[in-house]
């Protein structure tokens, strides 16, 4: 399984749509992290950047975010990878909790970034 945080100095950034970068953590069968690789992510708004489809392409099917749009919801869920919204902190300790089992869904979306195609970054 290959998880991806959107991050920032260490820390999940706190608004997915202006990562600069992406951590992509590769899981065995036994819920233990055994690679972390660095994806620098395109510019612009994470909806409108093709970020998802990158990911896909490496693997990924599950993104840990903080605070995220509808629109970058949806892209990521067209590319197959499901979104944990609400996660903070660093992002080292964001995928050892999910990995034990203390991450779930926050259930917020940005509101401001809920519609992809009405804003501009």
């Amino acid at each position: 399984m290959k998880i991806a945080i959107p991050f920032h100095n260490g820390y999940v950034n706190e608004h997915f749509g202006h990562s600069e970068n992406y951590a992509v953590y590769t899981i065995n069968p036994e819920n233990q992290i055994v690679n972390r690789t660095v994806i620098k992510g395109e510019e612009g708004c994470g909806c409108k950047s093709g970020i998802g489809a990158v990911l896909a392409s490496e693997g990924v099917t599950l993104m840990l975010a903080g605070n995220i749009g509808g629109g970058a919801i949806h892209h990521l869920y067209t590319e197959g990878i499901e979104v944990i919204r609400g996660c903070s902190g660093l992002a080292e300790e964001v995928i050892v909790n999910y990995l034990n089992g203390k991450v779930i869904d926050g259930g917020q979306t940005c509101e401001q970034h809920a519609g992809c195609d009405s804003h501009a970054h």
